[in-house]
C-alpha cells in the first residue's frame, strides 16, 4: 500500500463520513433553533417567526415539561384587525361594547384602563390610533380568575412583560368582565411600535408566548399547583367530552403506525390514560387492538372540540330558559348550524341574547318556538343584526346565499347591452317597468360596488357588469352570510301576556286572521301562545270586532285596520300635547314635507314622525331612515310604500 492511498478522516473514533465542518455547522444551527431560528423539523418557511417576541416563545415553548404542567393555566384568545375602511367604525363599537352595562361584579358598566390610569378615555385611544393599519384584540381569562378580587395588577404585570418580550414600548387599554363564569380581561393594542412603524408580532409569542406569560403570572400570585390539584383535574377530565390535555398525551404517544400503546412506568398515568381510552371508545373515537394497542381516530380533536362546543351551547341554553323561570326538557334543545344543513326557520320569543364569541364579535339568540323547542341560533356579527330585546317574538331564518332575482335581471339586461346598465337602457328592454323599479336595481349594484367592487360605475351613471356578474353576487352573498348567517324579523316587540287586552293591532291578531297561522305545538311556548289567543278571542269579542259561530270565531274584515287606527289615533293624540302641534294623517297620494323627528314604536311596528311648523305626520318606519334623522325629508305616499328624498330638493335620488 502507498502512502499517498491513506486519507485521514478528522472525527471522533467511530464516526462515519461525518466532517468536524458540518459537525460544527449542526452546532451553530441548533443554537440558531434554540434561540427561536428556522426549524429543524422543515425548511419551509410559513412566517411563523416574523415579528417581535419569536426568540421569546421559543424559550417558553422549550421549557421545562413538567413545570409546565404544575404550572397554573390561562387561556388567551387573539385576533387581529385590519382598521382600513368600516374597521374604524369597527372599534369604535367594540369598545362601546366592551364598556357595556352588567359587565362588573357589582352589574355596573364596564371601566375602561390603562398602564397607569384607572380610568382611560376611548375617545383619545381611538384618535391616537388614526391612521393605524391594525389593532390587536386579545382576551385573557384566568383559569383560577375567581380569585382575583381586581384583575388591573395582573393586566398591568403581563403588559409590561409583553413589553419587554417585544422590545417596544405598547399603546394598549382594557377592559376587566366578570359577567360570566370565569373573570377575563380584554385588551386592545395598537398596532404601533414606539417608532412609529407598523407592529408586527410573532405569530408564534400570539399563538402561545403570550399565554405562556400569563399563566407564569397566575402561577407566581396563586403559587404551583399541587399534586391533589392535578391529580383531582386529570381525574375530571378522564370522564370529560371534550378535548383534554390527556387527548394531546395520548395523540403524542402514536406511533408511525397511528397507534398507542401503554408503556408508562408510573401507574397513575397509566390508569388515567386507560380511563380515557375507554372513555373515547365509548364515543365510538378509539378501539382497542390486539397486544393492548389502541387506534385512535384520525379526526380526533376535531371531534371532540366540536363535542365541547356543543356542551356549551347546551349550558347556555339551560342558562338562559332557568335565568327567566322557564322549565324546558333538554332533549327539546335545537342548535342551528347552517354548516350541516340544520338551520331552519323559527318563530318565537326571545329567551336572551349574548355573545357567542367575544374576540370575533359573533352573537347567539336563544328563541322558545313555538314548535315547543328551545332554539340556538348564530346570528353573527353583533353591528349586523339589529338589537333585540328579551321577550319580544321574532322570526329567525336563514340567509339566502344565492344570486336574486334583481341580480338576474341585472345581468340578462347587460348580457344584450354589450356588458351595460342603466335606468335609461332597462326601460327600454323592458317598457313595463317603472322608473321606481329599476332604481332598486342600481340601489343594488351601489351596494355591491362598495362591498367588493365587483362592478363599475361610469361618470354618466351607466354601470359595467362583467360577464360573470353572478358568480360576483354569489361570492359577495356568501360573504355576508358568514357575517349575517339569518335574518332576524322582528314580529312583536310587546311581550306575549300583554296583548291579551291591549287595544291595538297585536301579532296574536295577525295570526288569528291569517291563512297560513304558525303552528302552535302543544308544549313550551307554544302551549302559551294558544291560551293567549283562547283569551284574546274573548277581549275581541267583548269589542264587536269578533263573534262566535257554530263552535267558531268569525272576524270582521276590517279587524285588524280599525285596531291599528285605534293606536295610531291614540299614539297621535300623545305627540300632539307633547309637541304642540296638529296631527295630520297620510293619505294615499299625498306628498310628504318635513323635518324627520324621530321615531315611534307601536304594536304594529315603528313609525316616523314628520314634522312641519305647524302639524306632524305618522308614517312607516323604515330602516332607511335610520341615519337620517333630524333633515328635512320628502316623499309621495302610495299603497307599495314610500319612496324618500332626502334634502330639501324637489327631485333627485331616493331611498326606499
Amino acid at each position: 500500500m502507498q502512502d499517498d492511498e491513506f486519507t485521514p478522516r478528522l472525527g471522533k473514533i467511530g464516526s462515519r463520513g461525518s466532517k468536524a465542518g458540518k459537525r460544527y455547522a449542526g452546532q451553530v444551527q441548533a443554537a440558531v433553533n434554540r434561540a427561536g431560528g428556522r426549524s429543524g423539523r422543515s425548511s419551509r418557511f410559513i412566517g411563523s417567526r416574523v415579528g417581535r417576541g419569536g426568540a421569546a416563545a421559543a424559550v417558553l415553548r422549550a421549557r421545562d415539561r413538567h413545570a409546565a404542567f404544575r404550572q397554573r393555566r390561562a387561556v388567551v384568545k387573539a385576533r387581529i384587525v385590519k382598521l382600513a375602511g368600516k374597521g374604524v367604525d369597527g372599534a369604535r363599537a367594540h369598545l362601546r361594547y366592551l364598556q357595556r352595562d352588567g359587565v362588573t361584579r357589582e352589574g355596573e358598566r364596564g371601566e375602561l384602563y390603562a398602564a397607569d390610569n384607572d380610568s382611560a378615555d376611548g375617545r383619545a385611544f381611538l384618535d391616537r390610533a388614526n391612521g393605524d393599519r391594525h389593532q390587536f384584540r386579545f382576551i385573557v381569562a384566568p383559569e383560577d380568575g375567581i380569585e382575583y378580587d381586581d384583575l388591573k395588577p395582573l393586566t398591568r404585570r403581563l403588559m409590561a412583560q409583553m413589553e419587554e418580550d417585544l422590545g417596544t414600548r405598547l399603546d394598549w387599554v382594557a377592559v376587566d368582565h366578570f359577567n360570566t363564569g370565569h373573570p377575563h380581561t380584554h385588551i386592545i393594542v395598537r398596532g404601533r411600535d414606539d417608532y412609529g412603524e407598523n407592529l408586527v408580532i410573532a405569530r408564534d409569542y400570539i399563538s402561545s408566548g403570550l399565554r405562556e406569560r400569563a399563566a407564569e403570572l397566575v402561577s407566581l400570585d396563586l403559587g404551583p399547583r399541587t399534586d391533589r390539584e392535578i391529580e383531582q383535574r386529570l381525574r375530571q377530565e378522564m370522564e370529560q367530552e371534550r378535548f383534554t390535555s390527556i387527548d394531546r398525551q395520548l395523540m403524542r404517544m402514536r406511533d408511525d403506525e397511528g397507534h398507542v400503546s401503554q408503556a408508562s412506568r408510573d401507574t397513575f398515568r397509566q390508569t388515567l390514560h386507560q380511563g380515557r381510552l375507554r372513555k373515547l371508545e365509548r364515543m365510538g373515537l378509539a378501539e382497542e387492538m390486539p397486544s393492548g394497542r389502541w387506534r385512535l381516530e384520525d379526526e380526533l380533536e376535531a371531534t371532540l372540540r366540536r363535542i365541547g362546543e356543543r356542551g356549551d351551547i347546551i349550558k347556555t341554553i339551560h342558562r338562559e330558559l332557568t335565568g327567566k323561570g322557564l322549565v324546558r326538557s333538554a332533549a327539546d334543545y335545537l342548535i342551528h348550524d347552517r354548516s350541516d344543513g340544520s338551520a331552519q326557520t323559527v318563530v318565537g320569543r326571545v329567551v336572551g341574547r349574548g355573545l357567542a364569541d367575544e374576540i370575533t364579535d359573533r352573537h347567539y339568540l336563544v328563541v322558545d318556538g313555538v314548535d315547543g323547542k328551545s332554539h340556538y341560533v348564530d346570528i353573527g356579527k353583533g353591528e349586523a343584526t339589529q338589537p333585540t330585546l328579551e321577550g319580544c317574538i321574532v322570526r329567525v331564518r336563514p340567509r339566502d346565499a344565492g344570486p336574486r332575482q334583481v341580480d338576474c335581471t341585472i345581468a340578462g339586461i347587460a348580457t344584450v347591452n354589450d356588458g351595460r346598465y342603466s335606468i335609461d337602457i332597462h326601460l327600454k328592454h323592458d317598457p313595463s317597468a317603472t322608473e321606481r323599479f329599476a332604481e332598486t336595481h342600481v340601489r343594488r349594484l351601489e351596494a355591491i360596488r362598495r362591498a367588493t367592487g365587483g362592478v363599475e360605475r361610469e361618470p354618466d351613471g351607466t354601470w359595467t357588469v362583467a360577464p360573470d356578474h353572478l358568480n360576483r353576487v354569489a361570492d359577495y352573498e356568501r360573504q355576508r352570510a358568514r357575517a349575517q348567517p339569518v335574518v332576524v324579523d322582528k314580529l312583536s316587540s310587546m311581550p306575549l301576556e300583554s296583548q291579551v287586552g291591549f287595544d291595538g293591532a297585536t301579532w296574536i291578531d295577525q295570526e288569528l286572521v291569517s291563512a297560513h297561522p304558525e303552528p302552535l305545538c302543544d308544549s313550551g311556548f307554544g302551549r302559551e301562545v294558544r291560551q293567549v289567543q283562547a283569551r284574546r278571542q274573548q277581549w275581541l269579542i267583548a269589542q264587536g270586532l269578533a263573534h262566535d259561530a257554530q263552535d267558531r270565531v268569525i272576524y270582521r274584515a276590517n279587524m285588524l285596520s280599525m285596531l291599528r287606527q285605534r293606536e295610531l289615533n291614540r299614539v297621535a293624540s300623545q305627540l300632539s300635547d307633547e309637541l304642540g302641534l296638529s296631527y295630520s294623517e297620510a293619505q294615499h297620494g299625498n306628498r310628504i314635507n318635513g323635518t324627520l323627528r324621530r321615531c315611534v314604536e307601536l304594536a304594529g311596528g315603528k313609525y316616523a314622525v314628520i314634522e312641519k311648523s305647524r302639524e306632524f305626520t305618522l308614517v312607516p318606519w323604515r330602516p332607511v331612515l335610520e341615519h337620517h334623522i333630524g333633515k328635512e325629508v320628502s316623499g309621495v305616499v302610495r299603497a307599495e310604500g314610500i319612496s324618500w328624498t332626502i334634502g330639501r330638493q324637489r327631485s333627485g335620488p331616493g331611498v326606499s
